[in-house]
């Protein structure tokens, strides 16, 4: 780590990693910065550090048994009392609190008497959990500092990456209790019509719900002002803390453009599709229908760059969230792929907003005979500086395997899919489940042609009158239900899309990237319809893809299906459309986007 001055005369800066999810990415955004840290190794560091941070994903009930278990819960909370500065990042923060209804039983630390409640998704109708993207915060409390005052820790007017289920949300407890959180807020966030506590900031406890680390340059903005201000200014008095003043409550997002959106941006995804060319180089390619190769006869992997300098690319013309799918060989032995791992170490050193990695992640076998289990291999991915992992394939065994068990009138969850595994460890979060369906269709003028289709996937037909996707004219007189593929579309199985979208939330998934086999490279636009009816038939964020051909594509899938994200690869790597030129369209239709006035 990089040092400009001796270590004697900065302070020391410590962080607590409990060993749940991506802590990667927060080292390498202190680096970057310029500032060097050791890690929280016994009991004794704490009355060394100077400033102390904490960061954490995953479930509040590991968190606080890590504390408690390795004896940390009480120097923990004898160091926050100390009123040295503390910075606690999601569950982080929420283990400030006094508990958490994710975890029953489970205490945090109390310095905040309030409960974290899990959000609703039937508000509004209906809202995706987890709330997984990006969204502003505003100042809870009116101020008579003046803007840009050296003091400020966080800049409102721009958005920050968020991903959770369970929030501070307002109206959960008391009145006494909510006055008592109200003087911890420091930022206030909505989601849908609930409203939450995105930060707090009280004497020396500073902490996000939301991940500074991903929340490109306002994040690093954000860790900038916390870790070069002078500890004597982040400090206080040795607790209980005093009574703060800071005006009068702010109870709504002052931009009138926020006020009719969930809360969330428009978030665009940037895909590369990773693979050994035939010189044993990775490269990002792309192809029609899955085919990777030039058209001419003996033609070579199509390279459109290397992965490392085009997720740079991507993130400095503002992508949203970079999505690496490892399409080579290795993915048959994982963890002995360090060609892979190396592009996601590399990529995450460069690269301040989420990144995901699919291909592979599932029970393997090394070539020695060594056993590796999916779980092991996530947790590769999360210390190389991956935030999620993506599973394909063997998620739509796995949803077979729990229909055929729920069919014997057997427990469908076995406790032991990749799925399960991840989500039990990293949280739900931390899970994208990517499926590759296909079209199956039926000539609907034909007589009796009903009794053609599957009856368990009749609840699912879709015909061509009905289709609200644009390829219509093309479709009538048909219908068609949507096939799930393996082996990256080269193999069919039977289940739908619905089955297999509501099978893997079950299993624990935290999001669905949603492919098209029929629209992949088609520059058509997404098969709105297939979009919808899993947006639809799930609680949990979808991931539009495949198809996007121009920068309307995306306004029209947002608007249609209310996806929470669209994702596209050829497009952008070949230049034909722009992050910017597509996030300027959404703006221009009434669609919130991510902007940043910082420099990347």
């Amino acid at each position: 780590m990089p040092a400009s001055t001796s270590q004697a005369s900065k302070p020391r800066l410590y962080i607590l990693d409990y060993g749940a999810g991506n802590v990667r990415s927060l080292a390498n955004s202190i680096s970057r910065l310029g500032y060097e840290f050791e890690w929280i190794k016994d009991e004794s560091d704490f009355d060394k550090a100077d400033k102390l941070l904490f960061p954490g994903v995953g479930a509040f009930q590991q968190a606080a048994g890590m504390l408690k278990t390795s004896g940390m819960m009480e120097s923990l909370l004898k160091y926050v009392r100390s009123g040295k500065p503390y910075f606690g990042i999601c569950i982080g923060m929420q283990v400030l609190f006094e508990g958490s209804s994710e975890a029953h039983g489970a205490k945090g630390l109390g310095v905040i008497p309030y409960p974290i409640s899990k959000f609703n998704a039937a508000d509004g109708g209906k809202k995706s959990v987890p709330h997984m993207g990006w969204n502003g915060a505003w100042r809870a409390h009116e101020s008579d500092k003046p803007a840009g005052d050296a003091s400020e820790l966080l800049l409102t007017g721009e958005d920050y990456y968020f991903v959770h289920s369970y929030a501070a949300l307002l109206g959960h407890s008391t009145p006494e209790a909510e006055a008592t959180l109200k003087d911890f807020a420091y930022t206030v966030s909505r989601y849908g019509s609930e409203q939450f506590v995105s930060s707090v900031r009280r004497g020396n406890i500073f902490g996000t719900q939301f991940h500074p680390e991903k929340s490109g340059p306002a994040g690093l903005d954000l860790l900038q002002r916390w870790l070069s201000a002078p500890v004597e200014a982040l400090s206080a008095p040795p607790h209980p803390l005093t009574t703060r003043d800071d005006g009068a409550w702010i109870d709504q997002d002052p931009r009138p453009t926020r006020a009719a959106s969930s809360g969330l941006t428009s978030r665009i995804v940037a895909c590369l599709d990773v693979r050994s060319n035939d010189n044993g180089d990775l490269v990002v390619t792309k192809g029609d229908q899955y085919d990777v190769r030039e058209k001419e006869e003996g033609g070579n992997v199509r390279n459109l760059g290397k992965p490392v300098e085009l997720s740079r690319k991507y993130y400095e013309s503002g992508a949203d969230e970079i999505c690496f799918l490892n399409i080579t060989s290795f993915r048959s032995s994982a963890l002995q792929d360090q060609p892979m791992l190396e592009v996601v170490r590399s990529s995450a050193e460069t690269v301040f907003v989420p990144l995901t990695v699919g291909g592979g992640i599932k029970d393997t076998v090394d070539p020695d005979g060594t056993k590796r289990s999916a779980l092991e291999v996530a947790g590769a991915y999360f210390r190389a500086g991956a935030d999620k992992v993506s599973i394909g394939s063997e998620a739509v065994l796995n949803v077979e395997d729990l229909l055929a068990r729920e069919a014997r009138g057997e427990e469908p969850l076995t406790g032991k899919t990749g799925i399960e595994t991840i989500a039990n460890a990293y949280g739900a979060q931390a899970v994208v489940v990517s499926i590759d369906p296909k079209r199956v269709y039926y000539d609907t003028t034909e007589p009796n042609w009903i009794d053609a289709v599957p009856e368990a996937h009749r609840p699912t037909l879709i015909t061509g009158e009905t289709s609200t996707t644009r390829t219509k004219p093309d479709e009538v007189g048909k219908a068609w239900w949507y096939q799930c593929t393996i082996s990256g579309g080269r193999a069919v199985r039977d289940v739908d899309v619905v089955q297999l979208a509501r099978g893997v939330e079950r299993l624990g998934a935290g999001e669905i990237l949603l492919n098209s086999v029929d629209r992949d490279g088609s520059g058509k636009g997404f098969d709105l319809d297939l979009i919808r009816q899993v947006r639809d038939a799930v609680s949990i964020p979808v991931v539009a893809s495949s198809g996007a051909g121009n920068a309307a594509d995306f306004e029209e899938v947002f608007e249609k299906t209310g996806c929470e994200a669209a994702l596209a690869a050829g497009i952008f790597h070949r230049g034909e459309v722009g992050i910017d030129e597509v996030k300027a369209d959404l703006e221009s239709h009434g669609l919130p986007v991510r902007r940043t006035a910082l420099a990347v």
